[in-house]
This record gives C-alpha cells, sequence and structure tokens, in this order.
C-alpha cells in the first residue's frame, strides 16, 4: 500500500532523508513495518522537490524500477537540496500498470501531490463517477489511469472552482466528496494524501474503512531542527507522532502546525 515522505523546513540535501536514517524509505521499500496490505513497494518511486532559493515549479525525478535498484538516485540525492520536497515508493495495485504516467508524484503548476492508499476496485466503482464531476480543464490534465491521480483531479477540480478556497478546504471537500461516493457505490477509500506547494505541506489520514493507513509527523527533531516531517513510518528514534484517524495536518512556515478533524 506504498510509503510516502514530506519534509518542509530547513534547506537540506535528499541524502539524509533518503539514504542516512535506520527506517529510511529505501529501509521501507522492502522491510516496511506497519503496511496494511503487500509486503514490499517495488514498483517504481517518484521524488519532487522545490528550489530552495527561486520562485519556480517544481522539480522531479520518477522511475519504474525499484528504488534500491536505481544507479542514479544515491547521487543526485547528493546533489539536490531543498527546504520542501516530498517522497514516494509505490506498491501497485494489481490491473495498475507501471508506466510514468502512473508515477507520483503528480504534478499540477506548483502542487505536488503524493497518495498512499486505494479506492478499492477503483476501474468497476469510482472511475466514472470521479470523471464526470471534473471542469473539461482537469478532465484533459489527467495522464494516467490510477485512483490516485484521479483523487488529485478531485482535488484541483474544488480549487480552482473556487478561487478563494484554501488546499485545506479543497482536500477536505475531496475527501468528504469521496465519502458520499463510497457510499452510493460499493466500494471504500483509503486516502493517506501529501499536497504542497513548496511553503506549505498539508497531509490527511483518512479512510471511509478504518483503519487508515499509518502516518506520522515530527517537529523540529535535533536531526533536523526548524523542520517537520511527515512520513508513512518513523524514520529513525524520535517523538514522532501519530496522525488522528480522519484528520489533516497542515504545515507552514516555522514549523506552524494545525490538526483538524475530517
Amino acid at each position: 500500500m506504498c510509503r510516502l515522505l514530506a519534509y518542509l523546513g530547513s534547506p537540506t540535501s535528499l541524502e539524509p532523508l533518503l539514504y542516512q536514517p535506520d527506517h529510511s524509505l529505501i529501509v521501507q521499500s522492502y522491510k516496511p513495518r506497519e503496511m496494511l496490505s503487500g509486503v514490499v513497494n517495488a514498483d517504481g518511486f517518484g521524488v519532487g522537490w522545490y528550489h530552495s532559493r527561486q520562485e519556480t515549479e517544481p522539480f522531479f525525478y520518477k522511475n519504474t524500477i525499484p528504488i534500491w535498484n536505481d544507479i542514479n538516485l544515491p547521487s543526485l540525492s547528493r546533489y539536490v537540496e531543498s527546504g520542501c520536497a516530498i517522497a514516494y515508493i509505490r506498491s501497485a495495485t494489481p490491473g495498475q500498470a507501471l508506466d510514468f504516467s502512473n508515477s507520483q508524484p503528480f504534478q499540477y503548476q506548483n502542487l505536488l501531490f503524493i497518495h498512499n492508499g486505494r479506492i478499492d476496485n477503483f476501474r468497476q466503482t469510482l472511475y466514472k463517477p470521479i470523471r464526470d464531476r471534473l471542469s473539461d480543464e482537469v478532465y484533459k490534465w489527467i495522464n494516467g489511469t490510477t485512483d490516485s491521480e484521479h483523487i488529485f483531479a478531485l482535488v484541483l477540480n474544488q480549487w480552482l472552482a473556487n478561487p478563494g478556497k484554501s488546499l485545506e478546504q479543497a482536500l477536505h471537500g475531496t475527501l468528504l466528496e469521496l465519502t458520499e461516493l463510497a457510499q452510493s457505490h460499493p466500494t471504500y477509500v483509503f486516502a493517506n494524501i501529501v499536497i504542497s506547494n513548496g511553503k506549505r505541506i498539508i497531509a490527511s489520514r483518512f479512510a471511509t474503512k478504518p483503519p487508515a493507513p499509518s502516518l506520522y509527523w515530527l517537529c523540529n527533531d535535533p536531526t533536523f531542527p526548524n523542520s517537520t516531517i511527515v512520513a508513512s513510518e518513523p524514520l529513525f528514534t524520535g517523538n514522532w507522532i501519530p496522525f488522528e484517524e480522519n484528520s489533516i495536518l497542515s504545515v507552514g512556515e516555522n514549523c506552524d502546525i494545525r490538526i483538524e478533524p475530517i
């Protein structure tokens, strides 16, 4: 069921986030501790980050091979430095293609999105109902076939249709919309999500059929001062705080944390 990671704080290279922790995302790819389904995350990965000094659209690096087999990522992770980065390792839902169009993170303008979870029997249940709700712009933006990208499309649909709406409000509205859709179709939704614009991180732990996948946050650890990390599983020993079930956490500059129930 995939594993994810998000960082917001003082600029750092990707190496101490991806490789150095005892239970890094690399280790979680072959030895996760808290996955609800599956035993490895070997169906590709993606890393996204924002420039630490310039206002520009985010960058990303993806591959469809296991993260432990990518020979370029160790060198890249030593070079790239950012104050906002997200990463994702994939355990693909059976039937979903292993190609770049289905690889996370997904991007729209200055937004990056990652999702850990699933819509059960997505193609048979919510695939068409979700697409029927989208504007032409968002509908045409979709490139792949995953439930994850379609959830992001719902978030974008809410956000673009209501210019005064915050990302937190758009995500909250989307999760309520998914709850409504799941109730009217024989399915359930797991939606641990991270969205970022480079200045903020908004994350949810959510399920219409508990328990939701694991998700933790850590603020101002001595290893990463002046920063907040969100992760599916603790990366190292520290004061990791589990997300409440069905909640949204938002992190801004100076590590200001706000948590709201869904």
